[in-house]
């Protein structure tokens, strides 16, 4: 296999390195591309020079990814109202027709608990070297030695970054069994859809929070919504306003999540944290710029 061959057998691999850097699979495109355009612009003697091209890829997307992560921080402050990574689908579950499953970004994403939209939402707390040095060790397995010639910093001090950014994860609650997942959520659908408010209370946490991200595009709350009665007043009115209410059990990021449906268009995607069997957050993406991938059912 040739060098230019490598090089473009490597994508998904970069693809997958980028999302979960940057919780967007369009900006994990741009990162990539951009990746493989400072390949392409060697000259063929500095391409034969590089031992490796995989390391070498490695190392720029990282890099590009690190930019990208401090300007996403700049454009997120002028955001409206919260911001969500992007959902990806499990594209298995849906109707393709003619879409060419080979061009779809989304068949390149590998669904594994590093995409688990919990997990990616506590990455947003690390600062982005935090972010890329822990994701490289402890999803990716890079050794400190080779994160350091990525990022341009000391194997210590990556060290050091990984361990200040495992002390920002907040402890997790106990697995839940996928099934019990898809059963929790079905029992939920079945209650959303039937304005069911005595059904909805016994599923939600106390605690459960309720978090919309509309991007300003569309209409979405602008703040979380906190506790089990004001969540479930909030899912009534939503049901309500959006009159003949379609949800579909799909898979989101790795996790039993919902679709939902207005006049046959995808309105939002939902994703759920569970703990102790009742949804304790609920993750609702509804800016259409962030659905593009779950048009096609």
């Amino acid at each position: 296999m040739d060098r230019l061959s490598t090089v473009v057998g490597d994508r998904r691999r970069l693809i997958n390195i980028a999302y979960r850097l940057l919780g967007s699979v369009t900006d994990a495109e741009d990162a990539v591309q951009e990746t493989f355009t400072r390949w392409c612009a060697l000259a063929p003697e500095q391409q034969e020079s590089i031992e490796s091209p995989n390391a070498w890829l490695s190392k720029v997307v990282s890099r590009v990814c690190l930019d990208q992560l401090g300007s996403a921080r700049v454009r997120r402050e002028r955001y409206v109202g919260p911001w969500l990574p992007e959902p990806v689908p499990d594209r298995t579950e849906w109707s393709l027709g003619s879409h060419t499953r080979s061009a779809d970004p989304a068949e390149r994403i590998t669904l594994d608990e590093s995409v688990d939209m919990a997990f990616l939402i506590v990455l947003e707390a690390m600062t982005p070297p935090e972010r890329v040095t822990f994701l490289l060790h402890d999803v990716f397995r890079y050794s400190f030695a080779e994160i350091a010639e990525m990022v341009g910093r000391t194997p210590a001090a990556c060290r050091q970054l990984a361990y200040s950014a495992r002390r920002r994860i907040p402890e997790r609650p106990a697995e839940v069994m996928t099934a019990q997942r898809s059963d929790l959520i079905r029992s939920f659908r079945r209650a959303w859809e039937s304005k069911d408010v005595t059904a909805l209370v016994g599923l939600l946490d106390p605690t459960v929070v309720a978090v919309a991200d509309g991007g300003g595009v569309v209409t979405a709350a602008w703040h979380p919504i906190e506790g089990r009665d004001e969540v479930t007043q909030y899912l009534i009115e939503v049901a309500r306003l959006a009159g003949e209410l379609t949800l579909l059990e799909r898979t989101v990021n790795g996790q039993p999540g919902l679709v939902a449906l207005h006049d046959e268009t995808i309105a939002a995607v939902y994703a759920f944290e569970i703990a102790d069997d009742r949804i304790r957050q609920i993750w609702s993406i509804r800016n259409p710029e962030k659905l593009r991938l779950w048009t096609n059912l």
